[in-house]
């Protein structure tokens, strides 16, 4: 294991830092694609079944999110302590926070799969259903809800492997996962008629599959870090470490002495920023699906379908966003602080150019785009003109991942919160309701748009100051 570190260790420190986040953004790219692709699969196949079978997609998604937010908060949060402890090259610590992350994950899963299938309808209907949606809502969520610890575990072992700066390994298990989704639904809507009930078994057995691949690397010892159960019940003595700007108080893995609690606190804090931005998505899709609910079914198929659009350009973006991560925190941990800095900079500039490119691919095509998946009149007539809106900000979206990532990545975690709120939270919700009352429908269709803008005024300064005083603290 000590030469395979070795080996890491040299790539995450020496390795120019362009090359290094391109590297790691690649596969971490095609992962977030995958993922989203799970839902994409979802709603074109279930596109066959009709208006009402869509929006259910659109019902159901918030809840995937939530999900997602569970696991990406244990995933984020224990794979920025991860990154910053190999960088101090303390490698049994970093295999305790990975085996916390891992068993948390998987029995937080369990029980709350074991609660949402005694709920299912209240859950439906408190997601936004309508009477004629919530059939084919109750029944695609029920088998969402039954893939509850696969996801959740799932999302760690990815973070984990990503943090660790394998991300193509991180790859695989999603890939391979999604492949089977797209599969499944194929076969269960086209050669058995199963209808969304056959979606839902699908996605829900991909999960599964995902979960087991990337449990195999860890088994197959091709990582760093260990999944053992014995290290949730180890106690490490911490080395004290100070921030690059001087703020003790900021610097993780302070304690004389780190516990349990004290490491699934750390996890928890530290994964905040995460748990909140996917919470918030969550929560956004929620009010919208409220705000569309008396514009009828047609329209909140149609923003469901936009929603999934726009999120696959983002996760573009996303994806090399998330390349950063394991390079920011590496090298911030082992104090090469110019490393950081230009990797952010290279990050921002590079997802700006790709997103642009990718918006005024989308503008022209974005009326086929919507009905690829629904190919009702309505449905093409609202979804069409709402992607292009969003198309118009989608170079604005970088610098507000990154900026949060940045924060996130280096344990700064109070900032990080705050800006991860602002996208889908503070900016978005309260656009919606101040915008659906005074324009209707075409409030709706905007407000995501006016969203960005506002969290890249709000991003920016926080982001370039930061950068600034890390320049004064850095190591040539």
């Amino acid at each position: 294991m000590k030469q395979r570190y070795g080996s890491q260790f040299e790539k995450m420190t020496k390795t120019p830092v362009e090359k290094l986040v391109l590297m790691l953004g690649l596969p971490t790219t095609i992962s977030m694609m995958v993922t989203t692709f799970y839902s994409m699969a979802d709603t074109y196949f279930v596109g066959k079944l009709g208006t009402s079978a869509t929006g259910a997609i659109g019902i159901v998604f918030p809840l995937m999110g939530i999900i997602q937010a569970l696991g990406f908060m244990l995933g984020h949060g224990c794979g920025s302590n991860i990154s910053r402890l190999l960088g101090a090259k303390e490698t049994e610590k970093a295999s305790d926070y990975a085996s916390t992350a891992f068993f948390v994950s998987l029995f937080t899963g369990v029980v709350l799969a074991l609660f949402g299938s005694f709920f299912v309808e209240p859950l439906m209907r408190l997601l936004g259903s309508s009477e004629t949606i919530l059939p084919f809502a109750r029944t695609y969520g029920i088998f969402i809800v039954c893939g509850i610890p696969a996801m959740m575990s799932s999302f760690v072992m990815n973070n984990i492997l990503r943090y660790e700066g394998r991300a193509s390994l991180a790859m695989i298990g999603l890939v391979l996962g999604g492949l089977l989704n797209v599969f499944g639904d194929w076969l269960t809507i086209s050669g058995l008629g199963m209808g969304i009930e056959g979606v839902g078994i699908s996605t829900m057995l991909s999960n599964y599959v995902s979960m087991s691949l990337l449990l195999s690397m860890f088994l197959q010892k091709k990582t760093v870090t260990r999944l053992q159960i014995r290290r949730l019940f180890t106690n490490r003595n911490l080395r004290l470490q100070h921030s690059a700007d001087g703020n003790d108080a900021s610097a993780t893995m302070q304690r004389n002495e780190e516990s349990t609690p004290h490491r699934i606190g750390n996890i928890i804090v530290t994964g905040l920023p995460s748990l909140a931005r996917q919470g918030m998505s969550a929560a956004a899709t929620m009010s919208m699906n409220w705000m569309a609910g008396p514009f009828g079914d047609a329209a909140i198929a149609a923003m469901s379908v936009v929603m999934r659009i726009s999120f696959m350009l983002y996760a573009v973006g996303l994806g090399i966003g998330q390349g950063f991560q394991p390079v920011c925190g590496f090298n911030y941990g082992a104090g090469l602080y110019a490393r950081v800095r230009r990797a952010a900079y290279f990050t921002w500039v590079f997802a700006t150019g790709l997103m642009v490119v990718l918006a005024v691919s989308g503008w022209f095509i974005a009326d086929d785009l919507v009905a690829l998946f629904r190919r009702d009149p309505e449905v093409i007539s609202i979804g069409g003109p709402a992607l292009q809106y969003q198309l118009l900000s989608l170079f604005l979206v970088p610098v507000s991942f990154i900026g949060n990532m940045l924060f996130q990545s280096i344990g700064k975690n109070g900032r990080a919160l705050f800006l991860s709120c602002l996208r889908n939270g503070l900016c978005y919700i309260p656009a919606l309701f101040i915008l659906v009352p005074a324009f209707g429908l075409f409030g709706i269709q905007i407000a995501q748009p006016v969203a960005d803008v506002l969290t890249a005024m709000i991003t920016l300064p926080f982001f370039i100051s930061f950068l600034q005083k890390l320049t004064v603290n850095a190591k040539k």
